[in-house]
Order: C-alpha cells, then structure tokens, then sequence
C-alpha cells in the first residue's frame, strides 16, 4: 500500500466509530457533522471491504474485521501521537507533558518511586503515569510499545526492541514461618514437592524456564497479578514463591514468611526500559532514558 495516498483523517475516524459504534457521536467527538461523519465510514467501508459497524435492532455491533481494527487502531492513533509530538529541544526545567510507562507492581516499588522523585526535583512540570503490564506483552509487544513511552521489563521475555539498561536483582523464595515442611534451607525436593503462588504468567519468565531445565515443574495453586500481594498468599500456608529480592527486602515484616535462597544457582534478573524505535531520537524521550538510566545507578 502506497502510504502517500492514504488520508490519516480517516484514521481519527475510524478509532471514533469503533469506540462509539454510532455515526453522530464520533462525529461530534472529533468535530464532524453527520453527514461528514457518515462520509467517512462509507470511505472506510470501501477501504476494507467490509460494513465495520453491522446495525443489531436498534444500535451498531462491530463486525468481526472491526473488532480486529479496534485495538489496531487504537495503537496507531497512539503511535502517530506520538510521532508528531517528538521534539528536537528539550528543556525539563519549563517543559510540561506526561510520559507513560507500562510496569509491574515490583518495578514500580524498587525504581519507578525514585524515578517519579527525580521527576519531582528535576523537572517540576514532568508527570508519569504507571500502567500494567499486560498478559499479551509476548504475542504482541510491538502493539504495547507503540501506545506508551516506555516499559520496565527484564531481558529474557521480549526481544528486538531497543533498551536501556536500568538495574539488577535477584530471585528469592517466600515460606511460610509456621511451614514446619521447610528447615533451615529450602531444598530441590522442597521447590518441586509443594504448592506454589506465582505471578501471572510466571511460566513466561526465565526464572521458571530454568525449574523446567532442572526438571522442576511448578504445582501452581494460586496465580495473582501483583508481586506485592505475593507475601500474603504464602503466610500461613504450604504455599512457596519466588520474588525479586529488591522487593522481598523491602517487604519484609509485612507477612509472617521466610526469605530464602534457591536450592540452585539461579539466573539472573537484568531489568530494562523498553522503548518502540519511534521514540530514538526524541529529545524528551532522551532525557526520559538519561534519567532513568542515572536514578537506576543511584540505586
């Protein structure tokens, strides 16, 4: 497809019909009449050969295709934000704008609290705003990056994106204090014989890669989308974990368990901020990677 000769108006237009699945209020949402509005989609209903918007009784359903476009236009319309409000100065005394990053609950804890500091002392009109990390980031971790600035992520689950090398830690296991099963040092037999809680998708992190590689298969019994609520859901249960260290240090005390070392060598956990190519060259992102890259060798 020759780019040269698409309209980028119907790209605002086609995000506002696929989320408000009704011609007069995209419309007015970005400013057209409706028979601008209704143009438009007859426009886009030629582009893709397809009705996008199906009428059901009396309101629009998006078609299979449309529910496709939904996310992918979503994305780009956040790409293209971002691409045209790249800088070639950038000043973070006076400057004033919001940068976005996708983070776990550890991330956020152990480096993205002192990174929202420096922000604070540094650059007063800086904001930042922490967003999930998605089950999805390994299918599709372009689509992720082309919607924020950045994401904290150790090596090891995406690849081919450009990095900027940020800390290092290590994994750790929680246990129970009254888990009588467990003695002073936690064993192979121990890590393969009890149950586990885990984070997420914690089959997707090297981590749990290397047990398989040792012919250990987590019995999973609990699976939860925050490394902090990982010390609660082991206390008082055969329950085990593995958590970074940063955040097991700092959470220690809050839950009645026992920080222990692997019964083997473990890897290691190289976390990264990750950006979309987009971003290499602009002045604000710079000084966003230059910053977070100083705060990280703070740490």
């Amino acid at each position: 497809m020759n780019l040269a000769s698409l309209d980028l108006n119907l790209v605002v237009a086609l995000r506002a019909l696929l989320e408000e699945r009704n011609v007069t209020r995209a419309g007015r949402r970005i400013g057209l009449s409706q028979p601008a509005m209704s143009a438009a989609l007859a426009k886009l209903r030629r582009q893709f050969d397809d009705d996008l918007l199906a009428r059901v009784g009396g309101h629009y359903e998006l078609t299979a295709l449309g529910e496709v476009l939904l996310d992918r236009t979503t994305a780009a319309c956040g790409l293209l934000e971002r691409l045209f409000t790249s800088q070639a100065d950038f000043d973070p005394a006076v400057e004033s704008r919001e940068f976005t990053l996708a983070a776990t609950d550890y991330s956020v804890t152990v480096f993205g609290a002192e990174l929202a500091r420096a922000f604070d002392r540094d650059a007063p009109g800086i904001r930042v705003r922490f967003t999930q990390i998605p089950a999805g980031i390994v299918e599709e971790p372009g689509a992720l990056l082309s919607t924020v600035d950045g994401m904290i992520l150790p090596h090891g689950i995406i690849s081919g994106f450009p990095t900027t090398e940020l800390f290092q830690d290590h994994w750790v296991f929680l246990v129970a204090e009254d888990n009588h099963e467990v003695g002073d040092h936690l064993t192979r037999d121990d890590v393969a014989r009890l149950p586990w809680v885990t984070y997420l998708r914690a089959y997707d992190s090297p981590a749990v890669r290397q047990l398989g590689m040792l012919g250990i298969e987590p019995r999973v019994g609990v699976s939860v989308d925050s490394f902090m609520a990982l010390p609660f859901l082991v206390a008082g249960t055969r329950r085990i974990a593995l958590i970074p260290a940063l955040l097991a240090e700092r959470l220690r005390g809050s839950a009645p368990v026992r920080i222990m070392k692997p019964p083997y060598e473990s890897v290691p956990l190289q976390e990264a901020l990750w950006w979309h190519p987009v971003h290499t060259r602009d002045a604000a992102h710079i000084w966003l990677r230059e910053t977070a890259a100083r705060v990280a060798s703070a740490e």
